[in-house]
């Protein structure tokens, strides 16, 4: 899965993983493993995130090709 989540970080102010890990009550750690890809979100905390970043889901978050096997 690819993501955008470092993006729209840097574009709602620069906002740090940790700040953002602080508003959708998770780990620094879990931003982090998610920006790299090591870490596909749930559902509810996908939605939470792109709640926070006033964004989609889709505009997160990218099925690859290799995703579809």
């Amino acid at each position: 899965m690819k993501t955008t989540l470092r993006r729209y970080r840097f574009d709602r102010g620069e906002l740090s993983q940790q700040q953002l890990a602080d508003m959708v009550g998770v780990s620094r750690q879990t931003i982090v493993s998610i920006e790299r890809g090591d870490y596909a979100p749930s559902v509810k905390l996908a939605l939470l995130l792109a709640e926070t970043l006033e964004a989609t889901v889709e505009d997160l978050f990218v099925l690859e090709e290799k995703d579809h096997a």
